[in-house]
């Protein structure tokens, strides 16, 4: 059964299925579409679906290249967007590509929208289908989640009825095409013929590596990806914080210490975002806390999450230098996407900052030249503005005039939390 599945994908006659069409689903739809294969785009936002199906992406970032693709796949007819699940039944192969978030206090895994997406395929799972969750999931989810409910709502055996991989996403808002088609990735098979066979869906596209291996493995290795890099990032806002006490410039620290061979420290900031740091580390350690008394992944979390809570410090201290309380203070907040020239605004550290300017009386004005609803002009953000913070390096904050800026503002402070404006400038 997996060699005639290989053969299909070779000659690109089986159809695939894409479940969620954010942004992992929306560009490997269309970079499948492009290869040759019918693609069936399933996603449960209306709206999203309506764009899509007009020939228009819905992201409003800079995404290069994407809109064309969407266009070209709608105009040739390999790609089909719909709200409809009952069309999977006509797929061959299914990727499943929805949001794996994380319980705001316990930190523990919410998989309503991966149980909703199985529930649904599971009804209309054809005999011999291929199913792969590209969505990050906690190690011993596949096994432990996806194959079971896969079973019950389909009445059908995993590994004799249909297959099960999970080969996940390794997408960055602003970078999607770039990142799908040039980075490695791990492809975890339920067997390594399960494996052999999505390594020859993804060949079709993917110019990095492609590394089988199994199910939990991969589960691990990206997981564990995300993590590593939360502190790196850690350790990087920590000594901005120590550098900041003892009076000295981080940025020049940095530079210095990255000069001793084997250091790539990185660059520190006003908070992490997006919807894989920020949780990853926690689904990464979410079966084992009753065996594995992690330490070092929370106290990372911590330093970072409590990043957007010291600019709003940087903002009140900077205020009371000009003899000005926080409370009824004007901020101009810079940026509100998660990442730098995307609409990404998902677990934003922005959003931290607005509400705890909020809770302490000052009035925030949020700017973002990406996000529809903060496209005023930016002078109309900075216009009385008593202080203004760079909360996103993105592109237009980096060649903004400075004596304009000035001139609209009531208190000339500004608080950079990127390190987007030369300090000698301004």
């Amino acid at each position: 059964m997996i060699s005639s599945l290989i053969r299909s994908i070779e000659d690109r006659s089986v159809p695939v299925g894409v479940v969620g069409l954010g942004y992992v689903g929306l560009p490997v739809a269309c970079m499948l579409a492009r290869t040759g294969f019918q693609v069936i785009g399933v996603d449960i936002q209306r709206e999203k679906v309506e764009t899509i199906c007009r020939g228009e992406s819905p992201f409003h970032g800079e995404e290069p290249g994407l809109a064309a693709l969407v266009r070209e796949g709608i105009e040739t007819g390999k790609l089909h967007a719909t709200t409809d699940a009952a069309s999977l039944r006509l797929a061959g192969i299914i990727l499943i590509c929805v949001d794996t978030p994380i319980e705001p206090d316990t930190h523990t895994p919410l998989y309503r929208g991966l149980r909703g997406a199985l529930a649904a395929l599971g009804s209309v799972l054809a005999d011999g289908a291929l199913v792969i969750v590209e969505s990050t999931v906690a190690p011993g989810t596949m096994t432990g989640v996806v194959i079971p409910e896969l079973e019950r709502a389909s009445g059908k055996r995993a590994g004799h009825d249909f297959f099960v991989g999970h080969c996940p996403e390794r997408v960055t808002p602003g970078l999607l095409l770039h990142n799908l088609t040039t980075m490695n990735r791990t492809v975890g098979g339920q067997t390594p013929d399960v494996a052999r066979a999505m390594v020859a869906l993804y060949r079709t596209y993917v110019r990095g590596e492609l590394d089988p291996t199994d199910l939990l493995t991969a589960e691990i290795v990206k997981t564990a990806e995300n993590a590593y890099r939360d502190v790196q990032i850690a350790f990087a806002n920590e000594l901005a914080l120590i550098s900041e006490a003892l009076g000295a410039n981080v940025y020049e620290v940095r530079e210095l210490l990255n000069k001793s061979p084997g250091r790539a420290m990185l660059m520190p900031g006003a908070g992490v975002g997006g919807h894989c740091i920020p949780k990853d580390p926690w689904l990464l350690i979410a079966n084992v806390r009753d065996t594995v008394d992690a330490a070092l992944i929370p106290a990372a979390r911590a330093v970072n999450s409590h990043m957007p809570y010291h600019m709003v410090e940087l903002i009140e201290a900077a205020l009371r230098e000009q003899g000005i309380p926080l409370d009824g203070a004007r901020v101009a907040v810079l940026g509100f996407a998660f990442r730098e020239d995307t609409d990404d605004d998902r677990d934003t550290p922005s959003e931290v900052v607005v509400n705890a300017l909020r809770a302490r009386g000052a009035e925030p004005v949020v700017h973002d030249p990406y996000i529809p609803a903060y496209q005023q002009a930016v002078e109309d953000a900075a216009r009385n503005a008593n202080a203004a913070v760079i909360m996103v390096a993105h592109r237009p904050y980096r060649s903004l005039n400075l004596e304009r800026l000035k001139s609209l503002m009531a208190t000339p402070v500004l608080v950079d939390g990127r390190h987007v404006i030369d300090p000698r400038t301004a």
